[in-house]
């Protein structure tokens, strides 16, 4: 992939959205964001106390994630949630190109991971509402499932592999 699109690494909490995006985006020389920047104190104390967002809590943080991949349509990777449909095609009003990388895996794998975390805001008693959340990938949408059964760099290698060439 040449460096003009932007790669929105998503998946539940736990899948490991930071770790994947920051080596793809280091391999493919683009700068990289990480969606948990761009969320308002507000959604920050809600998922902190274990309460889930809903749509109009992640819509000022969805339409801060489009503005910046909008800003990097010449290369990026964002990684992102992106659990619904409609928050996928509200990134995509922004910025159409959008590749979506869907991070999966066995349930029981990312729960230890995200159990495993330390220092981060999202409590792993969300993990049940990102699953009740997630819709996948629809085969009208640009992207691809790598499973997150494998080693981070072995992980970044296999999304190198499903991102497509830009048609020039």
């Amino acid at each position: 992939m040449s460096a003009s699109r932007v790669v929105v690494v998503m998946g539940v909490a736990g899948t490991g959205k930071t770790t994947v995006g920051r080596l793809l985006a280091a391999e493919l020389g683009v700068p990289y964001a990480e969606a948990d920047a761009f969320h308002p104190p507000a959604n920050i104390a809600k998922m902190t106390a274990g309460t889930p967002l809903d749509d109009a809590d992640r819509a000022p943080w969805l339409d801060a994630i489009g503005d910046w991949a909008e800003r990097h349509a010449s290369g990026g990777v964002v990684s992102c949630s992106a659990l619904k449909r409609a928050y996928r095609d509200r990134l995509r009003a922004a910025a159409p190109e959008l590749f979506f990388l869907h991070l999966t895996g066995p349930r029981g794998l990312i729960a230890e991971r995200l159990a495993a975390r330390r220092d981060h805001f999202m409590p792993s008693a969300l993990l049940d509402s990102q699953y009740a959340t997630l819709e996948r990938l629809e085969p009208d949408e640009q992207g691809a499932e790598v499973s997150v059964e494998a080693e981070p760099h072995t992980l970044a290698a296999a999304a190198l592999e499903v991102l497509p060439p830009l048609s020039a």
